[in-house]
């Protein structure tokens, strides 16, 4: 971590900064709590001061002192209103993110980079990457060159081995996890382009073939790319990784003959072959030091037969999912569509502020409820529109993740610093829609500054 990139804007005599572990690494048990203290009138005998327990929480310390600062410009000198000021703070969930989908539309690693810049700005700490899915496979992998060759958009559109570690060495250094998800074994048709042996027939390409060695040698294989075959190592050091499961139509399996031959050999119904290829994928990535995110309907089809590391990620509209899988003892992610989802354009920031991760879950489970995080899917957003679609929204999200629950129940009293926060973001360059619009991502209505919004 380069803290004299950040250190360097500030006036050394003005401030003071201790932290116990410049060195931490940046995983899910990261502690981000920092003590921020602002004198009235800062001088190097009575500085600011900021104390963390690592690097990761004296970057969350300076984003709240650049949101207090405010500039003159009549006296053309920079002031912290309302100083002294004392923080002691740290974040209610531990797991606080976006989901990017860059296989409906290709996202370039400057957007990404970008995309991860901004959730710095709000405290989000991971990047979701939704690498490749049926439409697309923009990944060059080295041992399966094919995948990428023949299952991208085009030859331009995919990402390099470099493109992937530049993109999380700089969200590393931003205080942001990059997490990949390679979801299996449905959304998976891209695959076929390359080495169409891993899918039941060239007609019927997905979910993945089930029967044959060579669809989980293909996936080991991607796997060993991705992660190095090890703990904390690879492209994705992060120790967390998503394998979909989710929306998996198993007609090709029973109307493709091989397959459902294979089927019939094992004793295997449906469920049953659903079953066995979530098992086998998730044993190859906990040989290879992961532990395993899936999209709910892992849970809602196998329950407490999964693997009780498994963290189920709750996203169905109106699912109720949570209190069974934490009564249970498994750890939760939330993402309900309908509310967290960024590309349902008519939700408005309210109702993602409203939306409680905790809601129906018994309070002694609290702690298995690891976070949450907005999810936006690619199939109606590119480079073009991504930043408006989820900004400003993604900061009530924000708030509700870091924030402590009884601190974030009157969605009114949220409103003026929800505005100032877009007025923020648009400050450093970020493309936050105007607020309060009835679809997000719509133009301002009329001329007007950013706080004078105009309701289209």
């Amino acid at each position: 971590m380069m803290l004299t990139h950040y250190l360097s804007s500030l006036t050394p005599p003005l401030t003071s900064v201790t932290i116990d572990d410049e060195s931490s690494e940046l995983q899910l048990d990261t502690d981000e709590s920092y003590k921020l203290s602002i004198p009235e009138s800062p001088t190097s005998d009575t500085p600011i001061t900021i104390t963390s327990k690592t690097q990761f929480g004296f970057m969350r310390a300076l984003e709240t002192l650049s949101q207090l600062v405010e500039f003159d410009f009549d006296a053309e000198t920079y002031s912290i209103e309302g100083a002294p000021i004392d923080i002691e703070d740290s974040p209610r969930f531990p797991y606080r993110g976006v989901l990017v989908d860059s296989s409906r539309h290709f996202e370039p690693i400057q957007t990404l980079k970008n995309v991860v810049d901004s959730l710095a700005y709000a405290k989000l700490n991971v990047l979701h990457w939704h690498l490749v899915d049926s439409q697309s496979f923009p990944f060059d992998s080295n041992s399966y060159p094919l995948l990428g060759k023949m299952g991208s958009y085009s030859q331009e559109e995919r990402y390099t081995p470099n493109d992937v570690s530049d993109l999380v060495e700089y969200a590393r250094q931003r205080g942001v996890r990059v997490m990949v998800e390679i979801d299996t074994p449905g959304h998976a048709a891209s695959w076929c382009e390359g080495y169409p042996e891993v899918c039941p027939s060239t007609t019927c390409t997905e979910p993945l073939n089930p029967s044959t060695n060579a669809t989980f040698d293909l996936i080991e294989g991607l796997f060993k790319d991705l992660t190095g075959g090890e703990a904390k190592a690879g492209l994705f050091p992060e120790t967390l990784m998503h394998l979909g499961g989710d929306e998996v139509n198993t007609d090709c399996w029973t109307n493709t003959d091989a397959v459902s031959d294979w089927m019939d050999e094992q004793g295997f119904d449906e469920d049953d072959t659903y079953a066995y290829f979530i098992a086998r994928v998730q044993s190859i990535a906990h040989s290879m030091g992961r532990e395993v995110i899936g999209w709910e309907e892992i849970w809602n089809h196998f329950g407490t037969s999964l693997d009780p590391s498994t963290i189920i990620h709750q996203w169905l509209p109106g699912s109720k999912v949570g209190p069974e899988v934490t009564e249970a003892g498994y750890r939760l992610i939330w993402s309900t569509d309908g509310v967290w989802y960024l590309d349902g354009l008519g939700v408005t920031w309210k109702d993602m502020y409203a939306a409680e991760p905790t809601e129906g879950i018994a309070e002694e489970n609290f702690n298995l409820v690891l976070g949450g995080e907005g999810c936006m899917w690619g199939e109606t957003a590119d480079t073009s529109d991504i930043q408006q679609t989820i900004w400003p929204r993604l900061a009530a999200i924000s708030e509700r993740l870091w924030s402590p629950k009884n601190g974030t129940q009157d969605v009114e009293e949220a409103e003026p610093r929800f505005a100032e926060f877009r007025c923020h973001l648009n400050r450093r360059g970020i493309a936050a829609a105007p607020y309060d619009n009835e679809e997000a991502r719509n133009a301002p209505g009329g001329p007007g500054g950013c706080l004078d919004q105009r309701r289209v």
